[in-house]
């Protein structure tokens, strides 16, 4: 990312992206648009057991949703789950295991799922930022694997049975980081010059904005958005952006403020009025 692009991004981000740009965003929203009740719907969320996925999660099974928690570690996500349901009094809610970086097993899961199961919204959160070149088992690059190659298998595979209910909706936890980048598709597992993991997060960012805009033009039946949750104080940015976390701390938004905008697309009317497709920002969509 050239310098004068990053710096522009970051001024906008100590503007828009932190704890105040959210409470100055939030001046205008519209409080009963979350006033729902969403019982008989059914919500899959990946990385479902911690940060912005599990705020997701707590608001959503706090509505009577039904929750179907995707995570690769059983232990937090069992966890996560105990507590989910101990403070919104909602049973439905159930775990599944799985790594998102492993191609075969989403695919499969996916299939294996949609048997049995209803899904009514797919909210696609899980996402690593690895800051040195991982390869998975199946020789993919872990960022891409997981980031931009699980989401489009899962949602992908999931389509023929969100396309069998009402109201069906897919929204993608993307990232404000991927304005720093311009697509690049000559290098997808990032194999040429120097791996930066910030960069190649914000290139599977970026992939995530495109791959929405052309389900939305393929799929009419699905409601399709994606969005940035600005920067929020989360378990996964502790761990891969340190020096950053500690820098910002106090200004860093809650995880129920990074996921507000992730539970609007998913539950209100209000979102479905706006166009498939679109990249939303505190409720409000922009052209990223």
């Amino acid at each position: 990312m050239s310098f004068y692009r990053n710096a522009v991004w970051f001024v906008k981000g100590l503007q828009e992206y932190t704890k105040s740009g959210y409470e100055a965003a939030a001046k205008h929203f519209v409080a009963a648009d979350l006033d729902v009740n969403l019982s008989g719907r059914s919500f899959m969320i990946t990385g479902a057991n911690s940060g912005i996925g599990k705020a997701t999660a707590q608001e959503i099974a706090s509505r009577g949703g039904t929750i179907h928690m995707v995570c690769r570690n059983e232990g937090r996500a069992e966890a996560a789950k105990e507590e989910i349901v101990e403070r919104s009094k909602n049973q439905n809610v159930h775990v599944h295991i799985v790594d998102m970086s492993s191609a075969r097993e989403v695919w499969e899961f996916a299939q294996k799922f949609s048997q049995s199961n209803t899904v009514h919204v797919l909210i696609n959160n899980a996402g690593c930022m690895v800051n040195q070149r991982e390869l998975t088992e199946e020789g993919l690059e872990k960022n891409f694997a997981t980031n931009t190659l699980g989401t489009y298998i899962l949602t992908t595979a999931l389509i023929p049975a969100l396309k069998k209910v009402e109201d069906p909706r897919v929204v993608t936890v993307s990232s404000g980081g991927m304005l720093t980048q311009k697509l690049n598709v000559d290098d997808l597992q990032f194999e040429k010059g120097t791996f930066e993991g910030t960069m190649v997060y914000a290139q599977n960012k970026r992939q995530q904005v495109i791959l929405t805009d052309r389900w939305a033009s393929q799929h009419k039946e699905i409601h399709f958005s994606c969005m940035h949750p600005g920067w929020a104080d989360t378990p996964a940015v502790q761990t891969s952006m340190p020096s950053f976390h500690a820098k910002m701390q106090n200004k860093l938004r809650t995880e129920a403020m990074g996921g507000d905008t992730a539970v609007w697309l998913s539950v209100s009317a209000a979102a479905i009025k706006q166009p498939s497709g679109l990249f939303f920002q505190d409720r409000k969509a922009f052209k990223p």
